[in-house]
C-alpha cells in the first residue's frame, strides 16, 4: 500500500488521486464549523460583538501575552486570569443587567471574557491610575476593567461611546470608578490627559483608529501601554508603534465551541524591555 501511494503521490495523476482526501478534510472542517453554527442559532441570541470563552491552549497563550508586555511571571498572570473568572459578584450583576435590558432579546444572556482576561490581567499587571477605552457598548469590558481597578485600589476609567445608551451593564461598584462620556471619541481624547493605558475599541477603521491615536498620543504618560481591540482587521497599531519607536505584539483568539473564528488583540509599548 504504501509503494502504491508513493508512486501515485510521483504520478502526473497525484492531483486527481488527491482529490477524494482533500474533499474529506475539508468534510470534516466544514462539518464541525456547521454544527457549531447551528447549536449558535438555536441557543444564542447575539446580533453583535460576539462573546464566548477561549480554548484552553489560547487561554494559556494569552497568559504568556500578558507576561510578554508587563514582565510579571506567567504564574501570576494566569492568578489574575482566574481572578476574573471566579468573580461571582461581578458575574451575578452582569446576568442581573442583561436579563433586564430592552435589548435582551438579543443580546448575551451572561459574561464570556475571552480577550477581556487579558485587558483585566495587564490592568491588574500595571496599576494604572488612568485607563481610556473608546466603543464602550454594553459595557462588559468596561466592568473587566473596574473590576481590575477596584482590585489594585486606585486608579480611573474614562470610556467613550457615541451612544448615548452604551454602557448599559456598568453599575454597583465598578460604577464608582468609571467617568462614561458621550461624543466623537476624537474629540473627546484630545480632552485627556496622562493616560496610562489606552484601548481602542470603537470603529475598526484604519483611518479612524489612526485618528485615535494621533488624538491620544500627546496625552499619553511616559511608559504607556496602547491596545487595539480587532486588531486583526487593521494594522492602525503596528503601523503607529513602527512610527513611534515601540514594541508591538499581536493575540489571536481561538474561540471553544464557537464557529466565530475569533478577534484579535494588539499591544504597543515602551522600549525593547517589557514595561
Amino acid at each position: 500500500m504504501t509503494t502504491i501511494r508513493s508512486r501515485l503521490a510521483t504520478s502526473p495523476v497525484a492531483r486527481a488521486a488527491a482529490l477524494p482526501l482533500r474533499t474529506g478534510m475539508i468534510a470534516r472542517h466544514d462539518a464541525r464549523v456547521v454544527g457549531r453554527s447551528v447549536d449558535w442559532l438555536v441557543r444564542g441570541r447575539e446580533t453583535t460583538n460576539l462573546t464566548y470563552d477561549l480554548d484552553p491552549l489560547n487561554r494559556e497563550q494569552l497568559c504568556w501575552f500578558v507576561s510578554a508586555v508587563s514582565g510579571a511571571e506567567v504564574g501570576q498572570a494566569r492568578e489574575w486570569v482566574t481572578e476574573l473568572e471566579d468573580d461571582q459578584e461581578l458575574f451575578d450583576h452582569v446576568v442581573a443587567s442583561l436579563s433586564t435590558h430592552p435589548r435582551r432579546g438579543i443580546g448575551a444572556r451572561e459574561p464570556h471574557w475571552a480577550r477581556r482576561l487579558g485587558w483585566y490581567a495587564l490592568v491588574r499587571a500595571l496599576e494604572p491610575e488612568h485607563v481610556v477605552e473608546t466603543g464602550t457598548h454594553f459595557g462588559l469590558g468596561s466592568c473587566a476593567i473596574a473590576a481590575a481597578l477596584l482590585r489594585n485600589g486606585h486608579g480611573r476609567l474614562t470610556t467613550i461611546d457615541i451612544d448615548p445608551q452604551a454602557g448599559y451593564v456598568i453599575g454597583g461598584p465598578w460604577a464608582d470608578v468609571i467617568d462614561q462620556r458621550t461624543g466623537s471619541s476624537v474629540e473627546l481624547l484630545a480632552g485627556l490627559d496622562d493616560v496610562d493605558i489606552f484601548l481602542h475599541d470603537s470603529l475598526h477603521t484604519y483611518d479612524y483608529e489612526t485618528a485615535e491615536l494621533g488624538a491620544v498620543e500627546p496625552r499619553l504618560s511616559p511608559g504607556a501601554v496602547v491596545l487595539s481591540d480587532n486588531a486583526h482587521d487593521s494594522a492602525a497599531l503596528s503601523h503607529w508603534a513602527e512610527r513611534t519607536g515601540r514594541q508591538y505584539l499581536f493575540f489571536k483568539e481561538q474561540p471553544a465551541r464557537h464557529w466565530w473564528p475569533g478577534d484579535g488583540l494588539g499591544v504597543a509599548w515602551n522600549g525593547k524591555e517589557p514595561a
